[in-house]
């Protein structure tokens, strides 16, 4: 088998609809040919993210804790935000969100993943960064509505990770970043 990767497939749209305009992302409905037949599915079409894992010197990790509508909790999170300034590439993204959201600023930046989040349901990726050598920055960024009382926290990477394994800490994104950031730092100390 030659190396393992995901496959892009151009099926044939027969129709597509707008169902719903939203704030921040759409809902959309397509026809498409597969097989002998056709299909229908809806979906969230989504601008994208990037999100980053900021480890400190001494291997802790930058969690944020905000309030999530659509699972009622608080969860912790990594610094993200949307790809909604146009012609911006993610890690400019991401830049920008470890500043607005946890006042920072990083030294070395390094592409860990890029993710679907929910294939089934939307179109989002997700691109995670590790943030590295960090240093706070000064910011007039005025948070508001679920960012108005975030909580931020260092948590040393190892208690993040037995956090994600034993189901207390659910979000996807962060696990994905920790477990991928984790890896990374192995690689690196199994090379020295």
């Amino acid at each position: 088998m030659d190396e393992l990767r995901d496959e892009k497939v151009d099926l044939e749209i027969v129709s597509t609809d707008l169902v719903y305009k939203g704030a921040v992302w759409d809902v959309r409905s397509d026809t498409v040919r597969y097989g002998d037949g056709e299909m229908t599915r809806q979906y969230v079409e989504h601008p994208g993210a990037a999100a980053v894992v900021a480890i400190d010197d001494d291997e802790r990790v930058v969690l944020i804790q905000q309030y999530r509508h659509p699972i009622k909790e608080r969860d912790w999170e990594i610094p993200a935000g949307l790809l909604d300034v146009a012609g911006e590439p993610p890690i400019e993204t991401a830049k920008r969100e470890l500043t607005e959201e946890a006042d920072l600023a990083a030294d070395r930046w390094q592409h860990l993943v890029s993710m679907h989040t929910t294939p089934g349901g939307n179109d989002e990726v997700v691109h995670l960064f590790l943030a590295r050598g960090l240093r706070a920055v000064e910011t007039d960024f005025e948070r508001e509505h679920e960012e108005s009382d975030m909580r931020l926290e260092r948590v040393p990477l190892a208690e993040v990770i037995d956090g994600v394994l034993a189901g207390r800490l659910r979000n996807g994104i962060l696990a994905t970043g920790a477990l991928a950031a984790a890896e990374v730092l192995r690689r690196e100390a199994s090379t020295r």
